[in-house]
This record gives structure tokens, C-alpha cells and sequence, in this order.
């Protein structure tokens, strides 16, 4: 029985930190606590998960370099409380002042995903390939009702997996078939979708230019196809992203130098 709860304990540790980076580490500080008092103690992992999730974490990643992107604000903000609760929303202060400086030049409010972990570069943000220094984020296009009015609302609640134009993306079947199965994968992690908004190719496009047009982008990665449709294509600092990573026609990712 023993053994059983250590590896329970062990498995949980290890997802934590896959999912969080952080949260094994609180995990194990809730077990040492759980045996010190007696008082509701299945309480205390979610209590002292938002502590430090709050107030003990963006502190300490400042000295390692790296700030917390903004939750509330109008100007920059996480698509759903997913992605600042498993500690996702971290950046360079480069990264982020850029983020701010952009959604205030061209007066729209930016909407992030992915962006990094707090600590460590070289640490996985599974399941992407980079987002693992500070400098990478995932940005959400720009979207409109069917009345053809703008809105922050998105067609997915992950932020993934709403594809623009799929039966233009010739990439995808091209990746495919050279054995690139996981190209389209995202189209399965929606966790939900819309079908009631419309992409709204002029403020995706001035969106894009505004963030290329900063001296801190190095490149940016969106679906050949729409490079293209956009007007786009004299842009050297707009890259396909190669064949092992997965669809960019449903959001943006931004890499600072």
C-alpha cells in the first residue's frame, strides 16, 4: 500500500511538472505540510498552489529574468485562465513591453497563449518544440462577428486548433504525406469551438505588421498560405516553421532575439 501511494505521489510530481514546471515542487511542500496538521488538509495543495501562483512566483522569476505577462489588462491578456494558472504566461521584459507597445500602436487588445515557464531555459513547454527561453509566444488572430463587427472573442477556447482557409493550406497534406503525422494535431485540442466568428484578415494583418515592424522581433511563424492571402510575402522576418512542428493557420508565434 506503501509503495503504491509513493508512486501515486511520484506520478502526480511528474505531471505537475510537466504541465506547470512549478507545481511538483508545490505538491511536495503540500505533503510535508499535510503531515504537520490536522485541519482539512486536502485544502492545502490548492490553497498554497495559488500562493505561490499569485505571490511567491512572479517575484522570483524577475530575478531570473523573466515577468509575468499581464492577466486583466485591456491591452494584453491570456485567451482563459488556463495559461497564467499553470504558469504558461512568462516572458522576457523585452517580449512584454513589446507585446504592450504593439496592442497600444495599433490600439487592439493582444490575446496570448503559450507564451513560456517561469524558470530554467532549455526547459520544455510540452507539447511545443521551442517556448523554452523567454523570448517565444503564441498570439491569437483577430476575429470579427458574422455582423462583420470586431471582437476579442475566439473560435476555440484553447486558443488552437480553428484553422483559417484549411482547404488552402496545401502544407498540411504536403507534411503528411512525408510521414508528418502530428502536423494537424491541433485540431483535437480545441476543448471546445465556435463557429460563429469570422477571421478578420485586415486587423490580423495589421497586427502582424505592427509586431514585425519592432527592432526586438526576430521572426514569426504563420501558414505559408497565409503569408500569402495576406499580402504578406515580402516580409523575410514571417518563416515556415517546418514540417515538425504543427499548423500556424490558427495562431501566431512570436520570437524575440
Amino acid at each position: 500500500m506503501k509503495v503504491l501511494k509513493l508512486v501515486g505521489h511520484l506520478l502526480v510530481i511528474l505531471l505537475l511538472t510537466i504541465a506547470t514546471q512549478v507545481g511538483g515542487i508545490i505538491w511536495l511542500i503540500s505533503i510535508f505540510l499535510s503531515k504537520r496538521v490536522t485541519w482539512k488538509k486536502r485544502f492545502i495543495f490548492p490553497i498554497l498552489y495559488l500562493v505561490f501562483n499569485l505571490l511567491i512566483i512572479p517575484p522570483v522569476a524577475k530575478v531570473f529574468g523573466r515577468e509575468q505577462l499581464p492577466i486583466t489588462s485591456n491591452d494584453v491578456k491570456p485567451i482563459n485562465w488556463f495559461y497564467p494558472m499553470t504558469f504558461r504566461n512568462y516572458a522576457k521584459p523585452e517580449l512584454k513591453e513589446l507585446l504592450i507597445e504593439t496592442s497600444k500602436k495599433s490600439n487592439t487588445t493582444i490575446t496570448y497563449l503559450d507564451a513560456n515557464f517561469p524558470f530554467i531555459n532549455g526547459f520544455p513547454l510540452l507539447p511545443h518544440l521551442s517556448h523554452d527561453d523567454g523570448k517565444k509566444i503564441d498570439i491569437s488572430f483577430m476575429y470579427k462577428t458574422e455582423n462583420g463587427k470586431s471582437t476579442n472573442k475566439k473560435p476555440s477556447f484553447s486558443g488552437y486548433g480553428a484553422y483559417v482557409n484549411s482547404d488552402k493550406n496545401f502544407t498540411t497534406s504536403s507534411c503528411k504525406s512525408k510521414g508528418y503525422w502530428q502536423y494537424d494535431f491541433s485540431k483535437y485540442l480545441t476543448f471546445g469551438s465556435s463557429d460563429d466568428l469570422d477571421f478578420d484578415a485586415k486587423k490580423t494583418k495589421a497586427l502582424i505588421r505592427e509586431l514585425l515592424n519592432h527592432s526586438e522581433t526576430q521572426k514569426l511563424f504563420v501558414e505559408p498560405h497565409l503569408k500569402s492571402s495576406l499580402g504578406l510575402s515580402n516580409y523575410s522576418k514571417i518563416r515556415f516553421h517546418g514540417c515538425q512542428a504543427v499548423r500556424h493557420d490558427d495562431h501566431i508565434h512570436l520570437q524575440i532575439r
